[in-house]
């Protein structure tokens, strides 16, 4: 089937159901940020690839959902659907809940399949169509209809994540959070975010890209711990695994049903636990919707895990010094032609040389000229712009090794005269990275407290930028995790000792280039000064990450000479790192990148 007749074909389901509308997200059960092409169900309904677009469906008109970072894309890949393109991140779009509210009478109702919807949007969504007296049902059309060429849900085995690069056994966390199921009083707790699932049993899998995760659902419970998973990813060696450690197995689907079993209190965190799984849960349970232990647990790494992400930096930084080394000496040597596809390749092939790499850790970002100005830029083998040695290049990538996750950007110039407009604002990011990367702060403080820190500079001159300027890292698991960040919304989590964060300002001109310098972060005690008249306790970052600055775009009569001291002393520190690993010539190269201005 077409477009056209796939929303032929669910118009004729939603009559046969008596649905006015029916809504497709793009998500999985498990909230994930990244997900297995079995639940591409938006790309299958409306032929739209981009990562983020919820398809709504009724009668007689289909609308695709999408911010800023799609328009373009989604333009071209909606032309002839009949859906129409909402852009939600215009400030006169409505939102999905306030269009629909529009679009339809008193009386009818809107199916969505609960699976797809965490128990918080749910609700949000239940609340807003009850007002306008709209109903909402739990059915899966997508299913029904999606019969041929699905996708199955990867089967590839799961394998335990040894305590050498984990640093804790799956005892000791699972005394660890079912203190803090005691705390609320429950008997039971239902995780379903990957992320937490693969960190708290120390297992890992290939299930979703650039995510080492195991598709599953986890039930834990005072006396007893459940791994729902597909039997064809518990091979031998995973079976031993999790028999020793006590952990029990049933299949993917049954969760359903055993959760229809429990009694007693039952916790669980509305923003990752989908519909289904609550509906799922006897109304005679006392229901507690509250963060997840596990996310906030997680989030602190230990020491091991700390020392691992130290590794996994240095042979980021080898891998890195030799892909800048090659664009600068041999990429268009002879003529050569270089696309940000090939820049991509190169660079991945300098990582897989690195110790226990396993994959990225998300799609490189390789933005030339004003594709570096596209936040989320995403090149392709069949789309993407010629590389010349000139210019300014944005490159974000980052690695997944077994000691840990890795993110990095480094924005450089190619070659040519460079634009004192293009100096400024490389230097204004990078003033406020420096002023984020130094601060330090009292115990209690929260990200959104220091967010400011990183866009002072910019700020004097009128300038400013829309992304997040830190998000949480996990430890060989999501790039992307909380609960901590550094941005402008509130959030109330406090920055604690072994979190990691990415430290990320940038500025961008429309067309012209994009600039983003990127550090991770780890937050670690800092030491007393004598200076001190209270008994507070400071925090300051450990900064992970070891790559040059490029030099040459610093404008330095708006630096001060303490900037350009951090600057040389972590170009030393980078230097007498990576060095030992590099041939001599690769060591020459990055001396002469570190030394000093």
């Amino acid at each position: 089937m077409n477009v056209i007749e796939k929303l032929q074909a669910i118009r004729t389901l939603m009559a046969a159901e008596g649905l006015a509308a029916y809504i497709v997200p793009g998500t999985d059960p498990h909230a994930s940020e990244y997900m297995a092409a079995h639940w591409t169900e938006t790309t299958w309904l409306s032929g739209f690839t981009g990562e983020a677009g919820t398809v709504v469906v009724t009668m007689k008109e289909a609308k695709l959902f999408t911010d800023s970072r799609y328009y373009l894309q989604a333009g071209i890949e909606l032309k002839d659907t009949t859906i129409e393109l909402m852009r939600a991140s215009d400030i006169d779009c409505p939102s999905i809940n306030d269009w629909l509210c529009e679009a339809l009478q008193a009386g009818e109702v809107v199916g969505v399949n609960p699976e797809m919807w965490s128990v918080n949007e749910y609700a949000s969504m239940r609340n807003a169509f009850q007002e306008a007296h709209i109903g909402l049902r739990s059915i899966n059309l997508i299913r029904q209809l999606w019969t041929e060429n699905r996708p199955s849900i990867p089967l590839t085995p799961l394998y335990e994540y040894e305590e050498r690069f984990a640093g804790e056994g799956v005892q000791a966390k699972l005394t660890r959070i079912r203190k803090a199921m005691a705390e609320k009083k429950a008997e039971a707790m239902v995780i379903s975010a990957l992320d937490e699932i693969a960190w708290l049993l120390n297992i890992r899998g290939f299930d979703v890209e650039f995510n080492p995760v195991v598709i599953s659902y986890v039930v834990l419970e005072q006396d007893k711990v459940t791994l729902f998973v597909l039997p064809e990813k518990v091979d031998a060696a995973a079976a031993a695994y999790l028999q020793r450690e006590g952990i029990c197995v049933m299949g993917y689907e049954d969760v359903f049903a055993y959760l229809n079993k429990l009694q007693g209190t039952v916790l669980y965190d509305g923003a990752k636990v989908n519909q289904a799984l609550y509906e799922a849960i006897p109304e005679a349970c006392r229901k507690v919707n509250a963060q997840s232990p596990v996310l906030k647990d997680k989030s602190h790494k230990n020491a091991v895990e700390l020392e691992g992400e130290r590794k996994a930096m240095l042979q980021d930084s080898v891998a890195l010094t030799r892909f800048f080394k090659w664009l600068e000496e041999e990429a268009f040597a002879g003529g050569q032609k270089q696309t940000e596809w090939t820049l991509m390749e190169k660079l991945h092939a300098f990582r897989m040389m690195g110790e226990n790499f396993v994959m990225e850790s998300f799609g490189t970002i390789a933005g030339y000229k004003g594709n570096g100005a596209i936040v989320h830029y995403a090149a392709s083998a069949d789309n993407c712009a010629e590389v010349r040695p000139e210019g300014m290049l944005l490159l974000d990538s980052g690695g997944q090794y077994l000691d840990g996750t890795t993110d990095i950007t480094r924005t450089i110039w190619l070659g040519g005269e460079i634009p004192q407009q293009a100096k400024l604002d490389y230097t204004y990011v990078l003033k406020g990275h420096l002023a984020l990367g130094h601060i330090q702060w009292p115990r209690g403080t929260r990200g959104n407290q220091l967010d400011a820190l990183a866009k002072q500079a910019m700020w004097k001159a009128g300038i400013t930028f829309g992304h997040g300027t830190g998000h949480g890292v996990g430890h060989f698991l999501g790039c992307h995790e909380g609960p901590q960040n550094v941005r402008t919304d509130m959030n109330p989590t406090m920055l604690e000792v072994g979190q990691i964060c990415s430290n990320e300002p940038g500025i961008y001109r429309t067309n012209e280039w994009g600039i983003r310098i990127e550090n991770l972060v780890a937050v670690e005690p800092a030491p007393r000064t004598e200076a001190c008249t209270t008994e507070d306790q400071f925090l300051r970052w450990e900064t992970l990450t070891l790559c040059y600055y490029d030099t040459t775009l610093i404008e330095r009569s708006i630096m001060t000479e303490e900037e350009i001291r951090w600057i040389n002393r972590y170009h030393q520190r980078v230097y007498e790192l990576t060095a030992p690993l590099l041939s001599p010539d690769e060591a020459a190269f990055l001396k002469k990148k570190c030394a000093a201005i």
